[in-house]
């Protein structure tokens, strides 16, 4: 007979004895529990006690958590979160240096756990790290002086602890000091520095400037970019992640009104040049977070750009409108006409026929093109940029668009003002950052005017690409999606430099595009007729069988999970696998990303495929319904999936990347005999089917195929052909 679902048999430790196993009824009280533990080893004063998960968490046992206890776990018994935060409040307190330093490494570890976390933050913990801050440095000035790597520890620990308990988000950010500001920000500002104090410092000021208006405020006041720059310039990437996504930061958080201002300073201390010498050509590999980081850091300064895409032209501003008379003077080399210089009429007339040559919709007051919205000014701005900057390009293509019949002419204008629109589309200007994006492109921080650099190579790509296709202006937007996929497929190559992004563009030509999509054709193809459809009927089944098992194999190898937190540094891993026998999931928390495959017995976790309800994925899952910060995030949402068991118990999950959340997804769907529905599997049955259809039909090829079988023809009037073997 199975052991009742609420009982759980486990083995409990206590220092200096044998571990005791023992049966945990899961319906009683866990103060009833302790008690009978400590009974066990004669201890009294049994609610000074609780329970640990014995591993390197050390995360206390309540009633909240109690249900994660699975068959087999260790646990142990230790003073109860209360008793160690009091104890661990007197210690840091303690005269002794090493008594301190020692009790503050094990704040540090303590703080993860949230059960702790509030014992202590309820004894005026919080209270009691910012005076240590605050006043550290003057009584230990003496100490940095003899014991400098004592000092280092002590503020590094104190620090990681004040990190830790914060994380937790029990306690708001806009309770500091401005002195207790100030301290952190003198450890960034000093130049030779801890390492471990250092990142934190910059850790606190990023959470200060995210999690408070108010503290951006105080945080500005007391850092600038100069003083931040210095960091970038080092070779440790962790202090370089910390550095940019504290300028992020402060970029994210800057009143509109503020952030050219700031832009302005970055262009001044050459921020993009020293990102793209010391961390993009560094030779140490990007890692994730910095490629986050920079992504971030890439949105924001695109961002910037908003304000001009989304602003009309005043077709009565004379300043604007200079703009295009400019245009109009580097196309032709138009001298200034006195005002006296024919008629009115003449003049307009010789302006429509110019304007008509630049391209422009409206031929009579070009200002009009302007005032759709996006692009707005911003495409005026690039087209400016592409006269002043790249002349000689920006003559060749009016002067040759001119010479053309009025209908293979490409107009330039509205070419330019479709363009502009575009790329914002791809670059997603105005959009915030996704929270798990890392698709930032390094050749946007190899020149100071990137965007418009953007725009003139790919400008120069719309001319040639029109010439290519032989359009006429009925072909505009058949144009516009030719350019857009060269574009999008050069930018997936993810260039290094503008030169390198302009030689893949011209290795997409037209023809290039032509091949690509009739190839793609090709693998995709659909054959009609009738004998072909229930052909493909037939192996369907077969396939999606062979998907099927791969997915389960898949899950059989496992899966590093992060772990869900309100801080993206200090990830904490999770790993989660199938058993072979698809009977079981093993999964357990994890130090760090593993390198290679986790062994079984360090996954202590276990949930019965046979107690699995359903799969829940999106907006519905538990844990996307909590965090309301994640609420807004597509990305997040789109990764998001939890497994339902017993009467209302969760196993949440993040995925990595869309293709780990779709195996994991269809994974689990076939388990519970479901259909598997995912973009990955509609894309693997596609491949499948049409490479399985192509081998089977091999030596039809050339042969028409029916749509009726073929008749059956009469029997023979003898079998006497017939050899008999026997």
């Amino acid at each position: 007979m199975p052991p009742p679902a609420d009982i759980v048999k486990v083995a409990i430790e206590w220092p200096g004895a044998f571990p005791k196993l023992m049966e945990i009824d899961q319906k009683k009280p866990l103060s009833a529990i302790i008690k009978e533990v400590c009974e066990g080893w004669s201890l009294g004063n049994h609610e000074n006690f609780a329970l640990q998960i014995a591993d390197s968490t050390n995360f206390y046992i309540t009633e909240k958590n109690r249900n994660d206890i699975k068959n087999g776990s260790i646990l142990r018994l230790t003073t109860s979160p209360y008793q160690t935060a009091l104890q661990l409040h007197e210690r840091i307190q303690s005269s002794s240096m090493d008594a301190k330093l020692e009790a503050l490494k094990d704040l540090a570890n303590a703080s993860r756990d949230i059960t702790f976390a509030q014992e202590f933050i309820n004894l005026d913990g919080i209270s009691l790290l910012t005076q240590m801050v605050e006043s550290g440095t003057e009584r230990y000035q003496k100490l940095q002086k003899i014991m400098k790597p004592c000092f280092g520890d002590l503020l590094s620990f104190t620090l990681t602890a004040f990190v830790e308990l914060m994380d937790h988000g029990i306690v708001s950010w806009d309770t500091f000091s401005v002195a207790f500001i100030k301290k952190i920000a003198s450890y960034v500002n000093k130049s030779a520095m801890d390492t471990a104090v250092l990142q934190r410092s910059l850790a606190i000021l990023e959470s200060m400037v995210l999690n408070s208006q108010d503290l951006y405020h105080k945080v500005a006041q007391e850092i600038t970019i100069g003083q931040l720059i210095p960091h970038l310039q080092g070779t440790d990437q962790d202090i370089q992640t910390y550095t940019i996504a504290v300028i992020n930061a402060l970029f994210l958080k800057a009143p509109e009104e503020k952030r050219q201002e700031m832009a302005h300073i970055l262009a001044q201390k050459q921020l993009r040049s020293i990102i793209l010498s010391n961390v993009i050509r560094s030779p140490t590999p990007i890692n994730d977070e910095m490629a986050h980081q920079l992504y971030v850091l890439q949105v924001l300064t695109f961002n910037l750009l908003e304000d001009r895409m989304m602003t009309k032209m005043d077709p009565q501003d004379q300043a604007q409108r200079d703009i295009i008379f400019e245009l109009r003077r580097i196309a032709f080399d138009v001298e200034c006409e006195p005002n006296n210089s024919g008629s009115i009429e003449k003049r307009k007339s010789m302006y429509t026929r110019d304007y008509k040559k630049l391209g422009f919709i409206n031929h009579v007051n070009p200002a009009v093109d302007f005032t759709q919205i996006p692009p707005g000014m911003l495409a005026l701005d690039n087209m400016l940029y592409f006269a002043r900057h790249h002349q000689d390009a920006y003559i060749r293509i009016v002067l040759e668009n001119s010479s053309r019949e009025d209908k293979h002419e490409c107009p330039f204008g509205r070419s330019s003002i479709e363009l502009t629109k575009m790329l914002c589309e791809i670059l997603k200007v105005g959009e915030l950052p996704s929270e798990n994006c890392h698709d930032f492109h390094p050749m946007f921080f190899t020149h100071d005017r990137s965007f418009e650099e953007f725009f003139c190579i790919c400008i120069q790509l719309l001319n040639k690409t029109w010439k290519e296709m032989r359009a006429t202006s009925e072909d505009f937007n058949k144009v516009m999606q030719v350019v857009r996929e060269q574009i999008m497929r050069a930018l997936t190559l993810k260039p290094n430099s503008l030169d390198q992004f302009k030689s893949r563009l011209q290795n997409l030509s037209y023809t290039e595009i032509l091949k690509i999509r009739q190839s793609e054709r090709m693998n995709q193809e659909d054959f009609q007729s009738r004998p072909i459809l229930e052909l493909r009927e037939k192996i369907q089944p077969e396939i999606m069988e062979l998907i099927k098992q791969q997915r389960l194999n898949r899950l059989c190898e496992g899966t590093c999970f992060r772990k869900i937190s309100s801080r993206r540094r200090q990830d904490k891993f999770w790993y989660c696998r199938l058993s072979p026998n698809h009977k079981v999931l093993h999964y357990g928390d994890l130090e760090e990303s593993p390198q290679g495959e986790v062994p079984h017995d360090s996954l202590q976790d276990k949930l019965p495929v046979a107690d699995i309800k359903a799969v829940i994925t999106g907006k519905d899952c538990p844990h996307m319904k909590e965090k309301g910060a994640l609420k807004q995030n597509k990305e997040v949402l789109e990764l998001a999936f939890s497994v339902l068991y017993e009467s209302d118990e969760y196993l949440n999950f993040i995925a990595p990347d869309k293709h780990e959340y779709c195996v994991w997804t269809d994974g689990l769907n076939a388990l519970l005999g479901k259909e598997m529905t995912s973009d990955y599997t509609k894309s693997d049955m596609d491949t499948l089917l049409s490479m399985e259809m192509k081998l089977r039909l091999l030596d039809l090829e050339n042969i028409q195929i029916p749509e009726a079988p073929p008749p059956i023809p009469k029997e023979p009037s003898n079998y006497d052909f017939v050899y008999d073997c026997n």
